[in-house]
């Protein structure tokens, strides 16, 4: 089912990018990095300096020829139509990047790290406008389509913040272990064993939904109003912890990733799609429910949860390996699935028609 692209690396894929223009970035271990062709073929390669792990690989929303690329410390700004020499470095960052995001006007790129920090820099100025934080190891983070000032991120804290780059603090910070336990009964302590560290964010292209997968093997979807965010929907996805989300082009069908080796596909559009809800009833209504949960002898009810048992997966790909990245491109008039894994190879596997 999988067709293998073979041949741009020796070493373990760790992220993978597509542009407008249809070429696939990938970056490996040991400082690789490849372009490949809409057909599976790599078209460069690169071994950048030091062989640091290339940890994440974004394409420029306006500009489709300009590369950024993470590795170690440093960010990389790379032409794809001649992949040589970093046509500029940013060393903005004091421990490894594990994220990169720009957003729609190509003005800012952030940067998450091993230290807690978003460093965001404004590509005019080409120096660092904001630093953010986490209080861990910060994992992902992603500006919002159609709002070039607004981003979300999440980390190892088990913290999931909205930021605006007029301001240093987050507008609204949630603590996934912390809304577990007040919507779950005092018995239900299984979360304190296999807590709910953020591995990744996808926001949806309306820019107001988004998607957290993390270690407890759960996907959280969140919408944004105004100044915060809310919890629309929530449930178990994989068996071990969720590496990976991504919203699909459209509305709300969601890519997960996990480290249990499968892929699964999502439409969660008739959970948040039509959902306008006031954000205090609703926040008064969870309340009330986790109340009437724990007064339940200790057993949690399901129905006042924002557990869906019912929400089930429209693909299911059996993958076998631990999922690094998971990208989309649309290859020969059809959509594909690209998975990085532990190997060298990058994966396709063909998606449904909306």
């Amino acid at each position: 089912m999988a067709v293998k692209w073979n041949g741009g690396h020796s070493s373990s894929v760790l992220c993978l990018n597509v542009s407008a223009e249809g070429l696939v970035a990938s970056g490996a271990e040991r400082g690789e990095l490849a372009l490949w062709d809409g057909g599976g073929s790599p078209v460069a390669q690169l071994r950048l300096p030091q062989a640091e792990d290339v940890t994440s690989v974004v394409f420029s929303a306006r500009r489709p020829g300009t590369l950024y690329t993470s590795h170690g410390e440093t960010i990389s700004v790379l032409d794809v139509r001649s992949l040589q020499e970093p046509l500029e470095r940013f060393h903005v960052n004091e421990e490894e990047i594990n994220c990169l995001s720009v957003n729609d006007t190509d003005s800012f790129l952030a940067a998450a790290d091993d230290s807690g920090a978003i460093k965001v820099v404004d590509l005019e100025s080409k120096k660092v406008s904001r630093s953010l934080r986490h209080s861990n190891i910060c994992s992902s983070v992603a500006f919002r389509p159609q709002r070039p000032q607004s981003l979300v991120s999440c980390g190892l804290d088990m913290q999931v913040m909205l930021w605006n780059l007029q301001k240093a603090r987050p507008l609204w910070t949630t603590n996934l272990q912390e809304c577990d336990v007040e919507e779950e009964s005092p018995q239900s302590a299984g979360q304190f064993f296999n807590p709910p560290l953020a591995h990744s964010l996808s926001v949806a292209s309306c820019g107001n939904i988004f998607g957290c997968g993390a270690q407890d093997g759960k996907v959280r979807i969140f919408r944004v109003t105004g100044v915060r965010f809310e919890r629309e929907l929530e449930f178990q996805a994989h068996k071990l912890g969720v590496s990976q989300v991504l919203f699909m082009p459209e509305a709300y069908w969601l890519l997960s990733g996990g480290n249990d080796g499968k892929v699964l596909l999502w439409d969660v559009s008739s959970n948040v799609g039509k959902q306008q809800k006031s954000p205090a009833k609703s926040l008064h209504r969870r309340k009330a429910q986790a109340a009437a949960s724990s007064r339940k002898d200790g057993k949690l009810n399901k129905a006042a949860s924002n557990e869906h048992p019912g929400v089930v997966p429209k693909l299911t790909i059996e993958h076998g390996e631990k999922v690094n990245w998971l990208s989309c491109a649309e290859i020969k008039g059809s959509r594909r699935v690209l998975v990085a894994d532990q190997t060298s190879s990058v994966s396709a596997y063909p998606l449904p028609e909306p």
